[in-house]
């Protein structure tokens, strides 16, 4: 764990304690073997921890450190994470599965590639006695536990930025609206968010579903919404995250636009916050990944120690198969140039130094952030 990773989880920890006392309900345990069982595990534990690619930089750089140093401190150092991307492949992330089922973890945090295709290894977990907690994205099947962001209101805060940034064209402008890939559940709930907001004010010009979150297909398909609707009738685009942001204001640079209009944005990476700065992106979504990671730890331990989630979850949700799944959600908040100090600097996730790096000193000095 590095010292950036130290601070950000102490950051966040009043807010993680917040979202813990704020619980309601009882939460019912699962698992087939692990109901059958009455014993209780000690902190030697094995938790499978599964994420689901390396394009987006919180998953290598935040979420995995967060969650393997929570897990060490809630064990005393005891257990053991053993670890597995899927960069983005189903079918790799069911075979890491199987893996961790032979490896014999004691609870599984699962970030799923495809939200649907991941079922049958879910259920393969539950039939082993393994529960599974859903990190980020809402995995089919039998889960135990579930933890993400308010992800409808990651989309109202994109679309009421956007509007905001639209000023006298959010009545009738045109925007062209990028959404993240089909596969991934939270993509349909940042649409939902966002539209429930834009809908009846705005003309969706062209609107896409962007395979595999990839920027490099946000590229191309701004490309062609460019040339279906002329660079001088788009007057603000819905991003659904950050990367995919970068590969449309690249396009519409190269498009020669006199001005770019409005970008929004999600996950405050590194270089969307420097796009904030220098005003080529309107806005990200900042969410406190030390926050959710914190809890998803949590709820592995609890879970592979065969002890209930009373104390942890917070509410409850439903996925296709399975109801009143024990859930936390983790709030958000939209991030301009004007709260960049106040959120990703003041919780330790990226430096005034790494944000104002020699290309951006000027646009951070005119900013005032120093």
């Amino acid at each position: 764990m590095n010292t950036r990773m130290r601070r950000a989880a102490v950051a966040v920890a009043a807010t993680t304690m917040a979202v813990s006392l704020a619980a309601c309900g009882s939460a019912k345990e699962s698992g087939d073997k692990a109901e059958q069982s009455s014993e209780k595990k000690g902190d030697d534990l094995k938790i499978g921890l599964l994420l689901p690619e390396n394009q987006t930089a919180r998953y290598e750089k935040f979420d995995r450190p967060i969650i393997e140093k929570k897990i060490s401190e809630l064990t005393g150092g005891k257990a053991e994470v053993v670890y597995a991307n899927a960069k983005q492949d189903a079918t790799t992330q069911a075979q890491q599965v199987d893996t961790m089922i032979t490896n014999k973890v004691d609870a599984l945090i699962l970030g799923a590639v495809d939200a649907k295709a991941i079922e049958n290894s879910v259920k393969k977990a539950k039939k082993e006695g393994i529960p599974v907690v859903a990190f980020d994205r809402l995995a089919e099947g039998p889960i135990d536990a579930y933890t993400s962001f308010d992800n409808e209101e990651v989309g109202r805060a994109q679309g009421t930025a956007l509007l905001e940034a639209l000023g006298d064209k959010a009545d009738g402008g045109t925007i062209v609206m990028m959404n993240g890939a089909i596969t991934d559940p939270n993509a349909k709930l940042f649409k939902k968010g966002a539209k429930s907001v834009l809908d009846g004010k705005v003309n969706y010009g062209k609107e896409y579903d962007t395979k595999e979150w990839k920027p490099e297909n946000a590229n191309a398909n701004m490309e062609a919404a460019i040339t279906a609707l002329g660079k001088d009738k788009i007057d603000g685009v819905y991003s659904a995250n950050d990367g995919m942001a970068g590969g449309i204001i690249t396009a519409l640079k190269a498009a020669g636009m006199p001005k770019l209009p409005p970008v929004t944005g999600q996950d405050a990476e590194l270089a969307g916050v420097q796009r904030i700065v220098s005003g080529e992106q309107f806005m990200s979504v900042y969410k406190s990944y030390p926050a959710e990671g914190i809890v998803a730890a949590e709820m592995a331990v609890a879970l592979a120690k065969g002890e209930k989630l009373d104390s942890i979850a917070t509410s409850k949700v439903d996925n296709a198969g399975q109801k009143d799944i024990p859930t936390v959600l983790v709030p958000v908040i939209s991030l301009t140039k004007d709260n960049i100090k106040d959120t990703v600097v003041k919780d330790g996730i990226w430096t005034v130094d790494e944000i104002c790096s020699a290309k951006y000193k000027a646009a951070c000095d005119k900013i005032g952030l120093k």
